[in-house]
């Protein structure tokens, strides 16, 4: 009993540092700090899942996919059970889908969708794998998933976590099929149950421009202004919305300058996105 105490006393001291390492790279990585985070987290040793799953993070951020599949592989050895590390590393191979050749993008696809799966099967309650895993069937064809009853299955299986994103899908599946009129209704429905969730109205708002509602979109966007007055997804939306439409490109531009000076989070567009589309509301 004396050794084991002796041991966890000596040992304590390590545990305790590698903690603080790791919260203070977590701290860097919610700031965008991508580089600072990787920094604190190389140093720390032995890596292990945590460690290997923040690293990965990282390099997916910074659009490094494929560094991001290999470090998240590990980290998936490391912890088998952990939904959150499958969601990751289906995310990253289906970044790497995206960006690859045609003959490569298919396997990278389908292990996207093994791993969002697993995700959804570790953790059934996982939101966010459940969403990823609905894109994935809505969007990717037959041969390699898709499928819209499979979307269906996933959306309700979503609503009986979150109402309000359970109709958020069915607007998502709605759309899909340009069903317009029902897509419409299940965004209005998805506001409706989440009044102070800024996100719902932004998606409404962005719809209606779509469909040239222009006057109804900006009072969309307005509800979402007077919940989250200073939201960066706000200011992106709106500024994103204006450009995709051809109209208000000075209020775009101001709002993607508040944009750039604003505090963004790993959930908002990067500042080379808002940079890029800055310049194309410029005429660049």
């Amino acid at each position: 009993m004396r050794l084991y105490q002796a041991a966890l006393l000596a040992v304590w001291p390590l545990l305790a540092a590698s903690q603080a390492s790791l919260d203070q790279a977590r701290q860097h990585y919610q700031h965008t700090d991508y580089d600072a985070s990787l920094k604190v987290l190389e140093a720390i040793e032995p890596k292990d899942g945590p460690v290997l799953a923040m690293m990965g993070r990282n390099h997916y951020m910074q659009g490094e996919y494929k560094k991001a599949t290999e470090i998240l592989e590990k980290a998936t050895a490391a912890d088998p059970a952990n939904s959150d590390y499958e969601l990751w590393l289906g995310r990253a191979f289906g970044r790497r889908a995206e960006t690859a050749s045609p003959f490569a993008a298919p396997s990278h696809a389908n292990k996207a969708r093994q791993h969002f799966e697993k995700a959804v099967q570790l953790n059934p309650r996982n939101l966010e794998a459940l969403s990823d895993l609905f894109e994935y069937y809505l969007q990717a064809p037959g041969f390699l998933g898709g499928g819209l009853d499979k979307a269906a299955g996933a959306a309700d299986r979503m609503a009986v976590l979150d109402p309000a994103q359970g109709q958020w899908a069915q607007a998502r599946m709605a759309a899909h099929n340009k069903d317009f009129g029902s897509a419409e209704e299940h965004l209005r429905k998805a506001a409706e149950l989440s009044p102070q969730q800024a996100g719902h109205w932004i998606d409404l708002a962005r719809f209606l421009a779509k469909r040239g509602r222009y006057a109804e979109s900006e009072r969309s966007f307005g509800q979402a202004e007077k919940i989250a007055p200073n939201s960066p997804q706000l200011l992106y939306a709106r500024a994103d919305t204006y450009i995709e439409q051809g109209r208000e490109l000075a209020a775009a531009r101001l709002l993607l300058k508040r944009y750039l000076e604003a505090q963004l989070t790993p959930d908002d567009p990067s500042r080379a996105e808002a940079e890029k589309l800055l310049k194309k509301a410029s005429g660049g």
